[in-house]
């Protein structure tokens, strides 16, 4: 299996996908042809545990890795997963299902991918002969940034550094990464939102300049982001996983379609559940939920992406964010795979701030994707409302989500009963005052004491990832402006 640029020229192998990170010209690696799981596969995978689905679906992918290594490292990294079930699915009612992505290290969905990630890019760098060291920058909205730090800390000859919107995460999601363990991490808060700190780092990716002085110094960049490849095809597998659950349990025969809302920012998360699609998964719709932040809403309802707009901070903040960068990979495919149009588009996306796709490629998009978004209110009572009637907690951003599949399947876009799967991305006590104050309308404004009152008032576990997080020590407090980052990644790597 090749990989292929989104703005065209590039062709390599998913070992240099991965190590790369990025194409030389700014744009993703996207697969040159999409690999097909046939349903007498699917029917072979219902027997495997999620270790064993995850490495069958990457393999598709990822040929020049060994399948006996890839299924040991998917062993190795589920293992650390405290239900043993990397990606649990819990039944709500007939026709409406949980997917549980956050029983990881850090307990949000990007365990899922971050505890592998380590392997496949060690094994990458083994397969292209790259020796130097690896730096992996990372910029978070909340999320990706602890589980990328768990997933890479003390691993052999890799350094990474995070960084995360001084002001655009919650106070646990902060205070995950502040306390972060291990020798050769780094992490730094940067002044602005989320799409400044991200286009700041990609600013290094992109920089010829920067990265030969890197090259100089024994250092290749890599990315922790879903702009990865290695990031994005493990989500693949829990949506193959999902689906065999519901057959295996006996609530869908094999080939009847499933719908999926996903809480949705960087567009990576439901990004992979089109893929699972397009390698043959049957996957009706999908539902994009959205914040206060709904410019995803309004390119899935309009066909026109316009960033010039007013950025809020919200209770779901690993969705505040305005520039969605996997889009670029739908893009790519709706465009009939025409790397010059999507080349236009960012260059205009750069400049302008705004560009409208065609007719036809909008037809395309809302045929398989249908649009929501949630505003603050509206999280708060989903929340409420959801726990009054199931006594089921859910976090900020999977409210998001509810709220637009309630909204879907109250409406006549669908009417013959097919499940719907709403994707959970993150525990509930990542988030703990705000969804105590959802449940209670208690204002706490102690986190840890949040935790402890929402475990009494839900009686869910409380992960002793977080738990324990009280008493460790904090290691990064700095604070840089945006146009320094590189001269801070530049002291990450002299320092020993």
């Amino acid at each position: 299996m090749k990989f292929i640029s989104t703005r065209g020229g590039e062709c390599v192998s998913g070992a240099q996908a991965i190590a790369q990170g990025i194409a030389k010209d700014g744009g993703l690696f996207v697969p040159e042809t999409f690999p097909s799981v046939s349903e007498q596969e699917m029917e072979e995978m219902l027997s495997m545990n999620y270790a064993e689905r995850a490495a069958t679906v990457l393999h598709k992918f990822l040929d020049d890795y060994d399948f006996d290594g890839l299924k040991s490292a998917c062993e190795k990294a589920y293992s650390k997963f405290d239900e043993g079930d990397a990606a649990p699915l819990v039944k709500i009612d007939d026709s409406l299902y949980m997917l549980e992505l956050f029983h990881g290290p850090t307990c949000a969905f990007k365990d899922l991918a971050l505890t592998l990630l380590p392997y496949l890019l060690r094994e990458g760098c083994n397969l292209c002969g790259i020796r130097e060291q690896v730096l992996i920058l990372v910029a978070t909205s909340g999320d990706t940034g602890k589980a990328a730090l768990e997933g890479f800390k003390d691993a052999e000859g890799v350094k990474i550094m995070v960084f995360y919107p001084s002001d655009g995460v919650s106070k646990m999601q902060k205070l995950q990464m502040a306390t972060q363990e291990g020798k050769n991490v780094n992490v730094l808060a940067v002044r602005g939102n989320f799409d400044e700190c991200q286009s700041a780092v990609k600013k290094i990716f992109t920089s010829e300049e920067c990265k030969e002085e890197l090259k100089s110094k024994g250092v290749v960049l890599s990315s922790a982001n879903s702009i990865n490849f290695g990031r994005l095809a493990p989500q693949i597998a829990y949506y193959f996983s999902a689906y065999l659950d519901l057959v295996s349990s006996e609530q869908i025969k094999m080939g009847e379609t499933v719908d999926f809302a996903v809480p949705t920012g960087n567009f990576g998360n439901i990004l992979a559940a089109y893929y699972a699609r397009c390698m043959g998964l049957p996957v009706g719709r999908l539902i994009c939920a959205s914040n206060k932040n709904n410019i995803l809403t309004d390119f899935i309802r309009t066909g026109k992406y316009d960033k010039r707009r007013e950025f809020y901070k919200t209770m779901s903040p690993s969705m505040d964010i305005l520039i969605s960068s996997n889009l670029e990979r739908l893009l790519f495919e709706l465009s009939g795979r025409e790397p010059q149009r999507i080349k236009m588009r960012m260059e205009k996306l750069a400049s302008e701030g705004v560009y409208e796709i065609y007719d036809e490629e909008l037809e395309s998009l809302q045929n398989l994707f249908w649009a929501d978004y949630c505003g603050e209110d509206e999280t708060v009572e989903t929340i409420y409302e959801f726990f009054e009637e199931y006594q089921y907690p859910m976090d900020t951003h999977t409210a998001c989500a509810m709220y637009a599949a309630g909204n879907y399947m109250a409406g006549d876009e669908t009417k013959d009963g097919r499940p719907m799967v709403v994707v959970s991305t993150a525990s509930p006590y990542k988030f703990p005052q705000d969804v105590m104050y959802a449940i209670t309308g208690n204002d706490i404004k102690d986190s840890f004491k949040a935790i402890k009152h929402l475990n009494i008032a839900t009686a869910m576990k409380v992960p002793a990832s977080l738990s324990k997080l009280r008493d460790k020590p904090v290691r990064f407090t700095a604070v840089s402006d945006r146009d320094k980052l590189y001269a801070e990644v530049l002291k990450f790597v002299d320092k020993k």
